[in-house]
């Protein structure tokens, strides 16, 4: 009986043993996994290194294997920096030093540079493999941003090329399922723009206004863009009469336009321009949302007279 017994149980455990499984239970598995332990869990790395070995071009594998050496390449530490604002943040901690000097702390991610590469390696082979999805070019570029810190010179490049390669070819991008129009590129754009502004560094601010110039050559009418050259020469150049050139032009398209008028009112004043930064307190009034601010600019506007 015993006999019996265990070769009943061979046989049932035989189709088992040829049965292949699919790709689609590697990502049931996957997610399953996911939801329980996070994306660098126990357990997933070998899920990840068995679902590759059967579907090594299997794009949500990739996306996975990214997701896995990404999130595990990464560890927080608080950090010392004598400037007041760290990657657009605030310190989590400001404490004095013994000569009355302000010391700031902040989070900042630390990579483990093999792992990263790891990451970028996966992604890379999946851009190769679904090159219409643009959300996968997307998260490259999110990624060289936060790895790249205050020198965003890889990610820079990708978004330049991004750009090019978008507005010559004119590719039908998809975002995972959905159409992804020329329109939503630029609203795109315009965020990594902003997160370039925002980080404040020299570098950052270079790549700032390298990818607002590249995108302004192909949308000459883009009053964003012009201001975001604009903002350039007025933060980082202190030229308030560069700067006054670009929002000049951004007017000349969209005269309400709020950014440009704002801006023109503080480049006027950087420039000592009374007559001048009067007009421009007068367009703020008009089209200013905050009644605060029309206040304000009235205010200035009579002690100008």
């Amino acid at each position: 009986m015993k006999k019996i017994a265990l070769a009943v149980a061979a046989l049932l455990a035989a189709p088992a043993l040829f049965a292949q499984t699919s790709a689609q239970d590697y990502m049931s598995r996957y997610t399953l996994l996911v939801n329980k332990l996070g994306p660098a869990g126990v357990g997933i790395e070998t899920l990840i290194g068995k679902w590759e070995a059967d579907y090594p071009d299997d794009v949500d594998m990739l996306c996975a294997k990214y997701n896995y050496y990404h999130t595990k390449c990464q560890h927080e530490e608080v950090v010392q920096k004598s400037q007041a604002h760290f990657l657009g943040a605030d310190p989590v901690l400001t404490l004095k030093d013994s000569t009355g000097v302000d010391v700031h702390y902040f989070t900042e991610t630390i990579y483990d540079d093999e792992m990263y590469g790891l990451a970028t390696q996966a992604l890379d082979k999946a851009i190769r493999l679904r090159g219409d999805d643009i959300s996968l070019r997307f998260t490259k570029i999110a990624s060289l941003l936060n790895y790249e810190k205050e020198s965003p010179d890889m990610a820079t490049q990708a978004l330049r090329s991004l750009i090019d390669y978008h507005c010559t070819s004119h590719p039908k991008w998809k975002y995972g399922e959905e159409v992804f129009t020329d329109e939503d590129f630029r609203a795109s754009m315009k965020d990594y723009c902003f997160f370039l502004f925002r980080t404040a560094s020299p570098a950052s601010m270079e790549s700032f206004r390298s990818v607002s110039e590249k995108l302004l050559s192909y949308y000459p009418k883009d009053t964003d863009y012009l201001n975001n050259i604009g903002s350039y020469y007025l933060a980082t150049k202190k030229d308030y009469k560069s700067a006054m050139k670009y929002y000049s032009k951004s007017l000349k398209l969209d005269p309400d336009n709020y950014a440009a008028i704002k801006n023109c009112v503080l480049a006027s004043r950087k420039l000592g321009n009374s007559k001048q930064e009067k007009k421009y307190l007068q367009m703020l009034m008009r089209v200013s949302p905050d009644e605060m601010e029309k206040n304000a600019a009235k205010v200035r506007m009579e002690a100008l007279k």
